[in-house]
Parts: structure tokens; C-alpha cells; sequence
């Protein structure tokens, strides 16, 4: 078995840049995973291992063979280089280093005859749309479609904050126009989270084909959004604000859809 005690490693310096950089990341089409929940949330959504490194001290080598003998590569590592590696101080001692998958509009494939869709605009922070990926799994929503995104999905913060649910359900990236002509051409309705001319959240049926689109909590969502806009709803605010964390509004519209389909 390979070991590798120095971060000086010319394979480490190349996984940290994977680690560290978007660019590395989508020129390779490879990325990083930590932590067993997390790899085995990524092995069961079909994602390809190239290689496993380990911390015998915290992940055994008997674990790591299991790896091997399914084709993957495995490396232990020092503590040192572990540390150089992980992007938390939690991990349970193991690193993959895994192929990214295609995230194309034409790639999603709905199994319900009435999907239900979450569809977010330009998220910014890796905090959020982990927790709109939470949501996702935890409501078994059939895809999530990101507009516009401005990171890659495989951030390490967004997979941490997601804790591997970016690996659980389908997802897809495009132009807020392409994502438009994707619902339309699909039958799907879109419900638009905003404050303008905009109706409870609850009065609508969302029992069809229905994609819930929520935007930014600085901006809100563009114009292209509302003038395509099926219906827009709005979540009735009791407070002295008119809005609140976008993650949190995701999860009130999202599990009201799934009441209406009695969970379904």
C-alpha cells in the first residue's frame, strides 16, 4: 500500500488545489469528499471514486481495502497531510477524490409524472444553498435547478453545509432563460417567491407540476423571473420585515406543496 507522510507531495499540492480551487476542480472534473456520511451519501448517488486517502489513526485500513477491492486506488496518509487536506477539523479520517457528474437541464429526468421542483437564483453564500439541499433530501423534491450559480457545486463549504445532500437529488445549473424554457417545455408551472403582485403561498394547488423559484434575500428574484411567472406567492409576514432567510422561506413553500401531495 502507497503511503504519503509530506504535504510537500506533489499529489497532495494537487488535491489541496482541488480543495481550494474552482478552477482546478472544472478544468480535472474531479473534486474532494470528507467524511464517511459523506462519501457514502455520494457512493449511493452513483459518483465514481478515483482514489481514497486515510488516517489509520482515525479510519482503519481494513475499511480502506474494502475500497480497493471495488477498484478504487487507496493511499494512507500522515496526520500532517491529512490535516493539509481536510476542510474540517471533524472528519473521520478519510478523503476521496471523486469525478463530477454533468449537471445539464437536458440531464434530469422526472420518474414522478408531476414533479415538484426547487429552483433557486443566484445563490451567493455555500451556507445557503446547502441548507435549500437539506430541504431538497429532506423533502424528496424530484430536482433542484440553480440559475446563474456563482460557485461550482462541489465547493467543499457547500458540500459540509450540506452535509453529502448535494450528492442526494438531482441537480441542475443554467441561464435563468434556459431554466425557463426547460419548465415550459415541461408543463411545469412556476410559482415565484416574491413581493410584488403576489398572492398566500397556501391558496395555490401545487399538486400539478410545479417548480417553487425563490431569489436572493438582498434582491429577490429578476425580472425575467416575474414577467414568466405562473402565479407569485408570498409567505404572510406577521414582523416588523418583509422577508426572512431564504433557506428557511425554501422550507415553508416546499413543505406546503408536499402537505397539499399528502407527502407523497
Amino acid at each position: 500500500m502507497k503511503h504519503i507522510s509530506s504535504p510537500q507531495n506533489p499529489l497532495i499540492k494537487q488535491l489541496v488545489q482541488l480543495k481550494d480551487k474552482s478552477r482546478d476542480r472544472k478544468k480535472s472534473g474531479l473534486f474532494l469528499i470528507e467524511g464517511q456520511r459523506e462519501l457514502a451519501l455520494a457512493i449511493k448517488g452513483g459518483y465514481q471514486l478515483d482514489m481514497l486517502l486515510f488516517y489509520g489513526e482515525l479510519f482503519s485500513e481494513s475499511d480502506a481495502l474494502e475500497y480497493e477491492k471495488k477498484g478504487t486506488s487507496i493511499i494512507e496518509i500522515s496526520l500532517e497531510v491529512f490535516q493539509k487536506l481536510a476542510h474540517r477539523s471533524t472528519t473521520e479520517g478519510v478523503i476521496a477524490v471523486a469525478k463530477s457528474k454533468s449537471h445539464h437541464l437536458s440531464d434530469l429526468i422526472f420518474k414522478n409524472e408531476a414533479p415538484l421542483i426547487l429552483v433557486a437564483e443566484a445563490p451567493e453564500k455555500p451556507g445557503n444553498i446547502g441548507a435549500l439541499l437539506r430541504t431538497a433530501d429532506a423533502a424528496n423534491l424530484d430536482a433542484v435547478i440553480i440559475a446563474n450559480p456563482k460557485t461550482d457545486l462541489y465547493n467543499p463549504n457547500i458540500i459540509r453545509s450540506s452535509v453529502g445532500c448535494v450528492f442526494t437529488k438531482p441537480i441542475a445549473t443554467g441561464s435563468t432563460q434556459e431554466i425557463i424554457d426547460f419548465l415550459k417545455s415541461n408543463q411545469v408551472a412556476i410559482f415565484c417567491a416574491a413581493l410584488q403582485a403576489s398572492i398566500p403561498y397556501q391558496t395555490q394547488n401545487f399538486t400539478k407540476p410545479s417548480a417553487i423559484v425563490v431569489g436572493t434575500e438582498a434582491t429577490g428574484l429578476s425580472n425575467l423571473w416575474l414577467n414568466n411567472s405562473s402565479q407569485n406567492i408570498v409567505i404572510p409576514m406577521q414582523g416588523e420585515i418583509d422577508s426572512m432567510n431564504v433557506s428557511v422561506a425554501a422550507g415553508i413553500l416546499i413543505f406546503e406543496a408536499k402537505r397539499q401531495r399528502n407527502f407523497l
